[in-house]
C-alpha cells in the first residue's frame, strides 16, 4: 500500500528512533479509516521514543500521551519540541501497562504499535488494566507482530537464527488474537486481521544499523518473513 503521511518521515535522523518494522507505516494503514475524533484525548501506548506519539499528534490532531516504561521521558519531551509540538499537544509519561497512573475514563481513544503483545497475552489485561481508562465508546487500534499460522510446537530453524522461542512467543496468528479479544466482556470486537504491511515495514527496519535490526537480518536474509506477519485489532469499549 502507498504511506503518502509517512513520506514526512523518512528521513535517516527520523528512521534511527525506530525500535523495529517502521512503527509509522503500521500506523498509517492502522489507522486507515479510523473512528476517533480530531482533538480527541488519545494514549500512544508503548510509545517508545516517542515517534508514534510525534506522528499521532502532528497528522491527526490528537492530544497524546505518549506512555512508555523504558523511555527516558525528558528525552522525548525534548524530542516532541524539536518536532514543532507544545507540551499540551503530547504528553510523555513514563508508564507500566500493567499499572497506568490515569483517571479512570480518562481517554478517548488508545492507539498501540508494535507493543501490545508483550502485555496484552493476558486475557484479563482488558477488562482490568486498559479498558477502565476508556471512556465508553471509545476506540481502541492496535498493530502487532504476528505469525501467519501459529507453529510453536515445531518453530521454523529460520526464526530460530535470530530469536529465541521465548522471544517467539510474543507473536501469535489472528486466530490467536481473537480468541483472546473476544474474551473481553466489555470490549465489542470490530476487526481483528492479517495487515497489508510486512515486507516493507521490515525492509525500513532492516535498513538500520541498530544492533537488534542487525540480529534480526539472520532470520529474515533466510526467508524467515515467509511465516510472519502484523496483525490490527480494533476494538469499541461497550
Amino acid at each position: 500500500m502507498k504511506y503518502p503521511l509517512n513520506e514526512k518521515y523518512a528521513s535517516p535522523e527520523l528512521m534511527a528512533k525506530i525500535m523495529g518494522p517502521n512503527p509509522l507505516k503500521l500506523e498509517e494503514e492502522l489507522l486507515t479509516g479510523h473512528r476517533i475524533p480530531a482533538g480527541s484525548v488519545v494514549c500512544d501506548l508503548g510509545s517508545g521514543q516517542g515517534l508514534t506519539s510525534a506522528f499521532l499528534a502532528r497528522e491527526y490532531s490528537f492530544t497524546v500521551y505518549a506512555a512508555d516504561l523504558w523511555s527516558d521521558s525528558e528525552e522525548n519531551r525534548r524530542f516532541f519540541r524539536e518536532m514543532g509540538l507544545s507540551d499540551g499537544e503530547v504528553i510523555p509519561v513514563k508508564a507500566d501497562a500493567t499499572d497506568l497512573p490515569f483517571e479512570k475514563e480518562f481517554f478517548d481513544g488508545v492507539v498501540s504499535t508494535d507493543s501490545y503483545n508483550y502485555f496484552g497475552r493476558d486475557p484479563d489485561y482488558l477488562d482490568e488494566k486498559l479498558l477502565p481508562f476508556v471512556k465508553k465508546g471509545g476506540y481502541i487500534y492496535i498493530a502487532i507482530p504476528g505469525m501467519k499460522q501459529d507453529c510453536h510446537q515445531n518453530l521454523p530453524p529460520e526464526l530460530l537464527l535470530s530469536w529465541t522461542p521465548e522471544q517467539l512467543d510474543y507473536m501469535h496468528d489472528v486466530d490467536y488474537w481473537r480468541d483472546m479479544v473476544s474474551k473481553s466482556r466489555d470490549a465489542e470486537v470490530i476487526e481483528v486481521r492479517e495487515m497489508e504491511s510486512n515486507e516493507e515495514v521490515w525492509a525500513d527496519w532492516l535498513r538500520q544499523e541498530n544492533e537488534y535490526a542487525v540480529g534480526d537480518r539472520k532470520a529474515m536474509e533466510a526467508g524467515g518473513g515467509k511465516y510472519l506477519n502484523f496483525i490490527k485489532i480494533v476494538l469499541r469499549k461497550k
